[in-house]
């Protein structure tokens, strides 16, 4: 497919605001028109991230965006992101058990928004920067979960619809990410990853460490600041 036919294709970008997410949407960028969707569901850092989004969306210039509310993920709580009285951890990069942070099957609502937004405007993708190798050990970034999903698109939506769940880093080390994110010209400098605070960065939850172990591997320099709010 040439480059002009292929930009009329369409793809539903999930946008946190983290770095993942951000070099998923440059991905896209390369073959796709792009429609982006942010999912606010009541956590700790939700101002923050839609700040990152919004600032992410303007970058690339993206005229379809979608902001969708989900706080009954907030009320049914269980996660230290959405629950005030459970706190944040320390960060962990050898835990073997799942995190306090993890939101039970939180990414089957964000991708169940993004097929329902992605049938109505006729999208051919939906990308998610899951990461399964280099993550915290979230159940919902393993490579079979999304391969379970697109089996359940196929069989839940329209017979003309054709909509596949794009998960391009998944199986990448998040220092991977970084280089290709530069190579791409992906602006990481708008990017947010921190789970507790929302001016700096606190550098000491699960999120913060595994980010600045991967630009330490990279040999980059985060651009994002970080000490205590």
């Amino acid at each position: 497919m040439n480059e002009i036919s292929s930009k009329h294709r369409l793809a539903v970008v999930l946008v946190s605001g983290g770095m993942d997410s951000c070099v998923c949407a440059a991905i896209a960028h390369q073959s796709y028109s792009l429609a982006f969707l942010h999912v606010s569901y009541g956590q700790r850092t939700e101002s923050r991230e839609r700040t990152a989004f919004d600032a992410i969306a303007d970058y690339y210039q993206v005229e379809r965006r979608l902001v969708a509310r989900l706080d009954h993920l907030r009320t049914i709580g269980g996660s230290s992101l959405t629950d005030p009285a459970i706190p944040v951890d320390q960060a962990d990069l050898e835990r073997n058990e799942i995190p306090i942070s993890y939101v039970p099957f939180r990414n089957a609502h964000l991708l169940s928004v993004a097929t329902s937004w992605g049938e109505v405007l006729g999208a051919q993708a939906l990308f998610i920067g899951a990461v399964a190798e280099d993550s915290s050990g979230y159940p919902d970034c393993r490579p079979e979960y999304y391969e379970v999903f697109n089996r359940l698109i196929r069989v839940g939506t329209r017979p003309e619809t054709h909509l596949d769940v794009v998960t391009p880093v998944i199986r990448m080390r998040k220092s991977e990410i970084i280089h290709l994110g530069n190579k791409l010209g992906a602006p990481l400098h708008l990017t947010w990853s921190c789970y507790q605070n929302g001016v700096r960065a606190c550098g000491r939850c699960d999120s913060c460490a595994l980010r600045l172990r991967a630009f330490r591997e990279a040999g980059i320099v985060d651009p994002i600041p970080y000490g205590d709010d």
